[in-house]
């Protein structure tokens, strides 16, 4: 099996010697050690790690949050940040480059091992809901973009007729979207889901929820009822949105 590699970013090199020895003792291998941005984007790009690590406060002219912002951009690698440091604002400009964990100098090993491992998972975990949105864009684009749906559901593609969906719940990082007789769990996001519903049939009533227009049964103020007596918020920045989708007299 092939170990996970890691990129080290630290210029302070005892600190860079001793996560060395630490990381090979844990079997990882070490892809190697740079002490700037500049080095660490390129050796990003030659040696591929499978994770780096990188000191936030480097020396010269690119900090550790302005190389992990690129590497993340151009090499999807992700990136846990080193750091001495957990004042406000370093915290602040660091989450901006969206890192996959911190590791608090001085460091333990336990540590170590668990903020790597939950950097490879959630990275792992956000590769796979790229690739399961690509496949429904390219789905939505296919001959059956007009009337259905292929939703992933376990291992399988399951085709969905649109005119089925009464409406689609945002839970997370999840969507449940809800036929009169099924739910189906979906790996996206609302946004993503939205885009791939026709805007003439769909409506988003309230931050979390879209329905169907032509299965809404009654409206009241802060609600809409749809045909299976489902009931979902109406939220007050949406409303007048949908009301401009119904037929009213």
């Amino acid at each position: 099996m092939k170990k996970t590699s890691v990129l080290i970013v630290e210029d302070e090199v005892i600190i860079a010697k001793d996560l060395s020895l630490t990381l090979t003792k844990l079997d990882y291998n070490v892809a190697g050690h740079c002490v700037n941005g500049e080095e660490a984007i390129v050796l990003a790009e030659e040696r591929q790690p499978d994770i780096i690590l990188m000191d936030i406060m480097l020396k010269g002219n690119m900090t550790g949050i302005d190389a992990a912002k690129e590497i993340r951009q151009e090499f999807q690698i992700p990136v846990v940040f080193i750091t001495a440091y957990s004042d406000e604002d370093t915290l602040r400009r660091a989450n901006a480059s969206t890192p996959f964990g911190y590791i608090v100098k001085p460091f333990k090993t336990n540590d170590l091992r668990a903020t790597i491992e939950t950097a490879l998972n959630i990275a792992k975990e956000e590769q796979q809901l790229k690739k399961a949105n690509e496949l429904l864009y390219h789905l939505a684009k296919s001959e059956n973009k007009k009337d259905s749906l292929f939703i992933k559901t376990d291992s399988r593609l399951v085709k969905l007729r649109i005119k089925d969906i009464v409406y689609v719940e945002a839970l997370k990082d999840y969507v449940n979207m809800y036929t009169v007789d099924n739910k189906y769990i979906i790996r996206s996001t609302m946004k993503g889901i939205q885009d791939k519903l026709p805007a003439d049939s769909f409506v988003r009533v309230h931050r979390s929820f879209i329905v169907a227009v032509d299965k809404v049964a009654s409206i009241d103020h802060t609600k809409v009822i749809l045909e299976n007596d489902q009931i979902v918020p109406l939220g007050s920045l949406y409303k007048e949105q949908f009301l401009e989708k119904i037929n009213m007299v």
